[in-house]
């Protein structure tokens, strides 16, 4: 075989390796983002948006918060604790008509109270948040926004419907903290019947103790499952 051969073969290889690396390298990226989308759901697109648009930087941090906190393990609330949460929410909704900014700054800071209790870091907001998007990525965007509008409304720069949808929007996330722990992996069709039950029932004792959802501590009873209740005053959350 001519040297000329030899070299047009030689460049050929290196040619369809390179395209096989290419290739296997956007296969991998590609299942990285697969898997970062179920874990966080909204948080990726947030993430990457925080990162103007830089999607191997955004996916780098969420990398990093899985790496720190995935194997974080967290503890349930006793069910005294729960209740006492359950009706300081309350007790936070009734104070919102007579000072919104107080209620808001109050419910922002139950909030890291009891993310603390849960066993999330507390020493930084910043850590707390990071390890809490990992766990909780569905509405822990909530938590960002009442505590950036409690932050303005001690500058006085947060008017009342932008306090009001800060707590709108934090209560899924409160719920998510507060909510009864589900209780290991079924066995068997009958321990699953067992299970599903169980969850069904834990599901239904919430309901009954947050505000605003039928019967229980909060004001708006009778009105059925809602995002948020309703003061005696008409203010609503």
């Amino acid at each position: 075989m001519s040297t000329v051969a030899i070299s047009i073969v030689v460049v050929v290889a290196v040619v369809l390796a390179a395209a096989l690396i290419i290739r296997v390298v956007r296969a991998g990226a590609g299942r990285r983002e697969r898997v970062l989308r179920r874990r966080f759901g909204p948080e990726y697109e947030l993430n990457v948006a925080q990162h103007a648009g830089d999607t191997k930087a955004a996916e780098r941090e969420l990398e990093e918060r899985l790496r720190l906190y995935g194997d974080l393990r967290t503890e349930p609330l006793s069910g005294e604790l729960r209740e006492r949460y359950v009706a300081e929410w309350a007790g936070m909704q009734e104070m919102f008509i007579e000072s919104p900014e107080h209620a808001v700054t109050g419910a922002d800071q139950l909030l890291a109270r009891l993310a603390h209790d849960r066993g999330y870091p507390s020493g930084r907001y910043e850590e707390q948040v990071a390890a809490l998007s990992v766990h909780h990525a569905e509405h822990v965007q909530g938590y960002r926004q009442i505590h950036d509008t409690a932050a303005r409304a001690r500058e006085g720069r947060a008017d009342t419907e932008e306090l009001r949808e800060a707590v709108v929007h934090a209560r899924p996330f409160f719920e998510d903290l507060v909510r009864p722990p589900h209780h290991g992996a079924p066995t068997g069709s009958e321990t699953g019947r067992q299970h599903h039950h169980g969850e069904r029932r834990s599901e239904s004792g919430l309901r009954r103790w947050l505000p605003g959802n039928g019967t229980g501590t909060g004001t708006g009873a009778g009105h059925g499952h809602t995002r948020f209740g309703h003061t005696r005053k008409g203010g609503a959350w």
